[in-house]
This record gives structure tokens, C-alpha cells and sequence, in this order.
């Protein structure tokens, strides 16, 4: 099913949408449904079958005529490119109710994501363990990171600290930053950043509802 040839560059829209597809084939594993046509996966997830079909050759992966794909064996090689098979370890910078929440979300290891420590300026958080992960100081940020091996910084403060807390997580050795406030944090070359702004999507959807509260 799959090619040996290199790997070719994958748009970011690419990526956003294999995390669906994958998340579709175990679906179907987890009802021991054995082959899955492009065509039956883009009745379910509304994307073009001429689209699913593009994107899954980026990573060199082709079905068989009349048969489609073997789903087992989709699922294993999208777990294995976008990551979630192995271990990233992270720590989350701000622990409100979102960070807190974070911690708490078991389901993020089944992505690859271990959540591995918190840190406040709290004195009243400090100390504790949400989700049995332990949340220390940020005067400990530096010492800890390291320690821990943490490739990922996860940033859940007030958006007046943003910044500041990428800079210190990336004086620590992190690599990566999944930043969930609505600042657009400036980073060096070599650091990867994702945004995820929950008020963005948010505004999205009140938009559209308030479009359709007009149409009627």
C-alpha cells in the first residue's frame, strides 16, 4: 500500500485534515470493517475523494482498485507519520482552568502528547498534581524542562504574558509551542509554534449564527 519514495513537503491544509481521516479508519478497525474506499470516507467526513486520494499520496500511500484501503494498515501509517505512536513530552505554562483541564485530559497521551508538569506563579497551585501531574514554580521552569526532556511548551496564560512565557520556555530547551491565547507569539527560526485560539472559532461560529438568525 505504501511506496518507497521520499517524502514530499506537507501543506499545512494537508495536515489539518489526516488527523480526520485517522480518526475515521479507527472507527472502522475498532468495528473490524478490514477496507475503506475514498469514496466511503468522503461520504462520512464531507472532503473530495479526489482530495483524500491527494492528500494520502503525499505520504506515498495508495489503495487498491475495487478494494480500496486496507484499514488497518491506514491507521498504523497515519498514527506513525502525524506523530501520535511516539512520546512528545510537554509542559503546560499557566495553570487556569484551561491548563488545568489540559493536565487533566488523559486523552491527549493517546496522541502522543504526555503532559509532564505545569507551572504557575500561584503559590495556591503550586504543589498541586491535577490529573496527577505536578505543578511547580516558574522559577523552576528552566531546571525542570530540561530535566524532563520537554519538547513542547503548552502556553495557557492571560494573553498580557504570552510572550514572556515562550521566551522563558524556549530558554529551556524547548522546541515546540502550542500557543492557546489569541497573541501572535514571534519566535526564532528553529522553534515550531502552533496557535490555537479558542476565541477565533468562537467568533466563527457566532458569526455564522448570527447569519442564519438574519436569513430567517
Amino acid at each position: 500500500m505504501k511506496e518507497n519514495n521520499p517524502r514530499e513537503f506537507i501543506p499545512e491544509p494537508v495536515l489539518r485534515r489526516l488527523p480526520w481521516y485517522l480518526a475515521y479508519v479507527s472507527m472502522l478497525r475498532d468495528k473490524s470493517v478490514k477496507h475503506v474506499s475514498s469514496t466511503n470516507i468522503s461520504r462520512e467526513l464531507n472532503v473530495d475523494a479526489s482530495q483524500i486520494a491527494k492528500d494520502l499520496s503525499f505520504l506515498s500511500i495508495k489503495g487498491k482498485t475495487r478494494i480500496g484501503y486496507d484499514v488497518s494498515s491506514l491507521e498504523r501509517e497515519l498514527r506513525d507519520f502525524l506523530g501520535f505512536r511516539r512520546s512528545h513530552n510537554a509542559v503546560i505554562y499557566g495553570v487556569g482552568s484551561l491548563g488545568a483541564a489540559l493536565m487533566q485530559d488523559s486523552g491527549l497521551s493517546r496522541y502522543g502528547l504526555n503532559v509532564v508538569a505545569g507551572f504557575d506563579i500561584n503559590p495556591d497551585l503550586i504543589g498541586t498534581t491535577p490529573g496527577g501531574v505536578p505543578v511547580y514554580s516558574v522559577d523552576e521552569l528552566d531546571s525542570r524542562c530540561r530535566r524532563l526532556r520537554a519538547e513542547i511548551g503548552i502556553i495557557t496564560v492571560p494573553v498580557d504574558h504570552a510572550q514572556d512565557a515562550a521566551d522563558l520556555l524556549i530558554s529551556a530547551g524547548v522546541k515546540g509551542l502550542w500557543n492557546f491565547t489569541p497573541v501572535r507569539i514571534r519566535v526564532a527560526d528553529g522553534i515550531v509554534i502552533a496557535n490555537t485560539s479558542i476565541y477565533a472559532h468562537l467568533a466563527v461560529m457566532y458569526n455564522r449564527l448570527d447569519n442564519l438568525t438574519s436569513q430567517i
